[in-house]
């Protein structure tokens, strides 16, 4: 399956994850990740505001946001969603059945039938310490209870989450490090562009848009 384990190391993939036991009969599971040069509590804002409506899935937007654009800064008045609280999706919604801030975050999609669930689904964000700031760890898990409920998280479902968080992690590291305060710096100047983790050098501007590069671990 395209991009199952993106970015995961083998011990995150046979590892477990926050919200593993929310669906443990899962038949299709997916473990992807990224590291971030930020510390958690700066990624984690990332996370709690997404949402359709709110800062979108910093994915591709004409697909999973309607042609809206996702948010490309932290919004202090998306920062509330708790656990239990709803995540909407476009014509559904998630329920954000973990928030555990600056750690984990959990959504999840359960629809029952009469004795059983006939979907249910998962998406879990995990923040761990990392020497470079943040190792973002993620997992998706589902099953389906359906005709061709298989063939459909095979085919579809699992490719398709594939493509859009592995852009949706980058787009998250990108828009961090874009947020950095570069105002009043000089290209080639690595005053005042450290972050907790890493320098970060300004090598010049353009029509207005900084180009950075990453020079150290500090």
């Amino acid at each position: 399956m395209i991009f199952q384990y993106w970015g995961a190391t083998n011990e995150e993939i046979h590892g477990s994850v926050v919200g593993d036991n929310l669906c443990p009969d899962a038949t299709l599971i997916a473990t992807r990740s990224i590291t971030i040069s930020a510390p958690p509590q700066d990624v984690f804002p990332w996370i709690r505001q997404m949402g359709f409506g709110r800062a979108g899935w910093y994915s591709y937007d004409w697909l999973d946001n309607l042609g809206r654009k996702s948010a490309t800064r932290v919004h202090e008045e998306w920062q509330s969603v708790e656990s239990g609280d709803k995540v909407p999706s476009g014509p559904i919604s998630f329920t954000a059945a973990i928030v555990d801030a600056p750690r984990h975050f959990v959504l999840e999609i359960k629809s029952f039938g009469k004795q059983s669930p006939k979907l249910h689904f998962t998406l879990a964000y995990e923040l761990r310490d990392d020497p470079q700031g943040t190792r973002l760890v993620t997992r998706m898990r589902s099953r389906i209870n359906l005709p061709l409920g298989s063939l459909f998280e095979k085919l579809i479902l699992g490719p398709g989450d594939g493509i859009m968080l592995r852009r949706q992690l980058l787009n998250i590291k990108k828009h961090h490090v874009a947020g950095l305060n570069f105002k009043g710096v000089k290209p080639g100047s690595e005053r005042g562009c450290q972050t907790a983790f890493q320098t970060i050098r300004l090598i010049g501007t353009e029509n207005g848009n900084e180009h950075i590069a990453f020079v150290n671990d500090i």
